[in-house]
């Protein structure tokens, strides 16, 4: 049974690498953001909550995705292990991690502010079903529809750049210190995310040592 957390910077490629290394491990892939977008997607009172926080600017309360992330690895779905994105998000929540868990492996996915603010400013959402767009590697066919229902691209709320400046603060603030602590618990695998994504998807593989696909 292996498990792994990925830590990274909004717009970093969190989901998509976690999503590599479940299916690469047979793991199961546990997302504080995709839990959060299906609370905002259902209209659920805590997507409403998320919603306003978010566009605010903020990260949403840390008591909030504690409680959020301990009741999901309650459900102990993950029989072959599991990948989380997206938390530990304080040192707090990385000592839980630890006296909880055993984990194989710490990837921080680092990512400079001014790459950071080029990704996440290109981002869109479709309005109808809730794909989400890049405009610098994933352009719909005809602009500003989504390809999949129709539905037109829409920015989201909290993709501005007064929003995006106070999250990167606040991540810096409570991420740094997370790091210093897994990692001296934990093998820690720092990779260079302005790389491409089959390039960072390598040093991945290299970093843990898993064999060649």
């Amino acid at each position: 049974m292996h498990k792994y957390l990925i830590i990274g910077v909004q717009g970093s490629g969190k989901g998509t690498q976690a999503a590599w290394l479940a299916r690469e491990l047979d793991l199961t892939q546990i997302s504080v953001g995709e839990v959060f977008r299906w609370h905002v997607q259902n209209h659920t009172k805590l997507g409403a909550q998320v919603r306003r926080t978010m566009a605010e600017g903020k990260l949403v309360d840390d008591a909030v995705v504690d409680s959020v992330m301990r009741e999901r690895l309650q459900q102990h779905d993950w029989n072959y292990g599991f990948v989380v994105d997206g938390f530990p998000r304080n040192v707090t929540q990385a000592l839980f991690f630890l006296e909880s868990y055993d984990i194989d492996a710490v990837i921080h996915l680092d990512l400079p502010d001014s790459e950071v603010r080029r990704r996440v400013l290109s981002r869109r959402l479709c309005s109808s079903c809730g794909l989400d767009y890049n405009l610098m590697e994933h352009r719909p066919t005809e602009e500003g529809r989504c390809d999949v229902c129709g539905g037109e691209l829409v920015t989201r709320e909290d993709d501005t750049e007064e929003a995006l400046q106070a999250r990167l603060r606040e991540f810096h603030d409570k991420i740094d210190p997370v790091l210093a602590l897994l990692g001296r618990k934990s093998p820690l695998v720092t990779v260079d995310a302005r790389s491409d994504r089959a390039t960072v998807t390598r040093h991945i593989r290299t970093g843990l040592r898993l064999p060649a696909s």
